[in-house]
This record gives C-alpha cells, structure tokens and sequence, in this order.
C-alpha cells in the first residue's frame, strides 16, 4: 500500500465508525467546501484543503511522500524524537522502516485537534441532551483547548522525521472512533447490570487484560463494584476531555455510568456530585484497542507491523 492509501483508509474507517453517522459526516464535507470555494485568493493559500476531504483534522500525513510504497511500518502511541530516533537507529541496522504511525497528534494535526471536538456535540445529542444545549456546553471548552494548543511546539517531531527523512503519520479520531464503537457493541450484545460487570467485561478484551498485568487496568473511580451501571455512555472521542458541565445534563437523560479512558479530577467531582458512576478503562488500553483495529485492516494487506511506545498490539486477524 502507499502512504496516501493508508491515510485515505483511516479517514473511511473513522467516517464508517463515526458517532454522527455517515450523512452528517458527508454534509459536514460538503459546507467546508463551500467555505472554501467563498474565500478569496489570499485567504484560500492559509486554508486547511484536507479538511474538505477528511473531517478529522487531528488526522494527517505529517512528513512523506504520499506515494511511497509501504511494506513495514512502525506504529506507536506517542511518536516523538525517541521513537522517530529509533526507527532511524532500525534502518541503520538494515530493518528501516517504510512508515512511522502515531495515534496521537503531531505538528499540524496536534495544532488542529480543537477542530474535531464539535464531534461531542452530537456525542451528547444522541445520549438525550438537545443539541442547543450541547453546542452550548461545549463552545467554551473547545476554545479553551483551542487556547491551550497555541503555546505548544507543535512542529518538533515533524521536524525530526523531516531532518531524518522517516515518512510520519497521526491516526487519532479514526481510532477513537473504533474503539468507541466497538464497545458500544460489545456492552449492548453483553448487557452489564452492574458496574463490576462493566469491568470484568472490559478485561476480557485482550488489551484490557494486558494492561491489567502491569497495573493499568480498568478501574471504577466514581460509585462502586455494586452499583448498578444503568444506561452506559462510552465516553472516548472528540479529541479530548469535554466539558464538566455534561454530567448534570446526562444524569437528567439517564445515563448511569461513564466508561472513559481518563478523566481529570474536576470532571470526576462533577460526575460524582450527579451520582453517575464512572469506570476508568485505560488510556493506553483503549487508545490500543481503536489503533489494533485499524491496524488489522493493514496487516490482512500484508504490511508489517512493529508497535513501541505504549501500544498493547493484539491482532484479531490470526486465528
């Protein structure tokens, strides 16, 4: 497979999976066009064109050329100067490889990762919450992510890559997508009635179960074992953390437990004020489990497949 080809399968696997479903992703598509096509000459040289074509804007081929042809990949959680060292310090030992993948942002992507948060929104819409309200309670968090974004030395790894010719690409949304989905299925199919179910479920999934081992497994940090889980919310792509202000408004729409791979201690006071019990999955662990099941979708075309930095690789296309 090329680069582009790989990049170009992400981005349909996260539309396939995306909680907004696909006629809103194609409508979204379409008005972003639409606002290109309106801008003037000056203004369309500074516009994001991928955005026309891919809705995840924390999602790119960050260093490369697209058509470069891909036969062995290495493929982490985070990809920084180490790891993109350590790919370089492979090829110098005749095992190179042809792509680095990162699933979280880098450069341009991590510049853009306010821009795929407005996803919540529908997010808390299909959980019960009118989407006014939703829009409400998210604006002022995504521009205080957006604030928090414009300090950072976004370019420091693309530089690396650029400075060591490793071709580097950023799945993020896509996979979080997956994961988001596959667990919905999975807590619909297994039906939990307690909290503690929820969590003996999640740790038959290998990833969970791996992650367990070494002391990072899921855990409940708001309610109990006992309690019953009520309706689930599985709380796991946007970009990142959404607003505190959610949990009162899920609680009034029923939702009784947050299955999340983090969530920052004034989040967890505010679900914990509104009596929804929350289990904390893992963040490593379910940011593998979204990564894996793109990743199966390369290694069935024959691409090799090499994970370092924090990714739990578990195929589930060998028997």
């Amino acid at each position: 497979m090329k680069i582009a080809e790989i990049y170009q399968l992400a981005v349909d696997k996260g539309i396939e999976a995306d909680p907004r479903g696909g006629e809103r992703v194609r409508r979204i598509l379409e008005k972003t066009e639409e606002k290109f096509n309106a801008l003037d000459k000056d203004e369309k040289s500074e516009f994001d064109k991928e955005s026309i074509n891919n809705p995840y804007k924390d999602t790119r081929i960050l260093w490369g050329d697209p058509q470069a042809e891909v036969q062995r990949l290495l493929a982490g959680i985070d990809i920084g100067g180490e790891e993109l060292l350590l790919a370089d310090r492979f090829r110098d030992k005749g095992e190179g490889f042809d792509l680095v993948v990162s699933h979280h942002p880098e450069g341009r992507a991590l510049a853009g990762l306010y821009g795929v948060m407005d996803v919540q929104e529908d997010i808390l819409f299909n959980h019960g919450i009118p989407i006014n309200v939703a829009e409400g309670i998210m604006a002022p968090r995504i521009k205080e992510v957006q604030r928090g974004l414009l300090p950072r030395n976004h370019n420091r790894s693309v530089d690396i890559a650029r400075l060591l010719n490793i071709p580097f690409i950023c799945v993020h949304t896509p996979a979080d997508n997956l994961v988001v989905k596959y667990l919905e299925n999975y807590f619909n199919a297994k039906e939990p009635e307690t909290v503690g179910d929820i969590i003996s479920l999640l740790k038959e999934i290998p990833e969970y179960k791996i992650a367990s081992g070494v002391g990072a497994g899921p855990r409940c940090i708001v309610g109990s074992e006992e309690s019953r889980a009520g309706k689930v919310f599985v709380d796991m792509t946007g970009g990142t953390g959404g607003s505190e202000k959610s949990y009162e408004k899920l609680a009034n729409a029923g939702v009784g437990t947050v299955v999340s791979m983090h969530m920052s201690e004034k989040h967890r006071k505010e679900a914990e004020k509104n009596y929804i019990n929350v289990v904390i999955a893992g963040h490593m662990a379910s940011d593998s489990l979204g990564v894996n099941l793109f990743l199966d979708d390369l290694e069935v075309r024959g691409i090799e497949i090499v994970t370092c930095s924090g990714l739990i690789r578990h195929s589930r296309t060998k028997k």
